[in-house]
């Protein structure tokens, strides 16, 4: 009688993507996220919105972090990726804003890491050198090691000039992995998809919305190779 042989191995589940095109804040209020999935977004710039003053931005903005923070399962969490910008003579702050938005959706904050967008010492204009790096949770809380450093020394590679660097997504990704029961990054303002990419080189699925037909078309099929980078 012939032994039996080894055990049939299953291949490796290919991380899956889905890019919708449409407005995000829409998306967000049409149900809540279910416990897998976990929120990773950076909300548009007072620029980009070009029919709103700062003032009718700056209450969009704190509205829509605390949509998206409630719509987060109470045991999950919601990040965001935010730069400062001066505007009009003023400076917005905008980890002020996002823990504003968050506070609101009754969330408590899990870490607020500093994101180094140039070398520290480097004199920048318009926007400062560093950018925010925030989580949420309404119910999930962490000891001191599972929420890592503080400062992260470089932002990494970006898609395009308002993107989130790949730094910082792998960072958010580690995280994910290590600390929380995630396996599901939604981006509901995913521009060219960055973070999509990098959650599906760590093996997370990956949801992105997107309003701009172009970014939402390059998001699709955006990929990122870990020691590699953006390609």
């Amino acid at each position: 009688m012939r032994p039996p042989g080894p055990p049939a191995v299953e291949p490796a589940r290919e991380p899956s993507r889905h890019v919708i095109e449409g407005d995000g804040v829409a998306w967000l209020a049409g149900a809540p996220l279910p416990a897998t999935q976990a929120l990773v977004t950076s909300l548009p710039d007072v620029s980009e919105l070009k029919s709103y003053d700062l003032e009718t931005w700056t209450r969009w903005f704190v509205d829509t972090v605390e949509l998206a923070t409630r719509q987060v399962h109470e045991s999950s969490v919601a990040i965001f990726f935010q730069s400062d910008v001066r505007q009009e003579g003023r400076w917005v702050d905008k980890g002020a804003l996002v823990s504003q938005g968050a506070l609101g959706a009754g969330a408590a904050c899990l870490f607020h890491k500093i994101v180094c967008r140039v070398p520290a010492g480097t004199a920048t204009k318009g926007r400062p050198a560093y950018a925010h790096l925030q989580g949420f949770s309404r119910a999930l809380r962490l000891n001191a090691p599972q929420v890592g450093s503080d400062v992260l020394p470089a932002l990494g590679e970006m898609s395009w000039a308002r993107a989130m660097g790949t730094a910082a997504c792998e960072e958010v990704c580690r995280f994910l992995l290590a600390s929380t029961a995630c396996r599901v990054v939604v981006d509901p303002f995913c521009g060219m998809g960055t973070m999509l990419a990098v959650a599906n080189a760590f093996g997370l699925d990956a949801l992105g919305v997107e309003r701009s037909p172009k970014r939402a078309a390059a998001a699709r099929t955006l990929r990122y190779r870990r020691g590699h980078g953006l390609g």
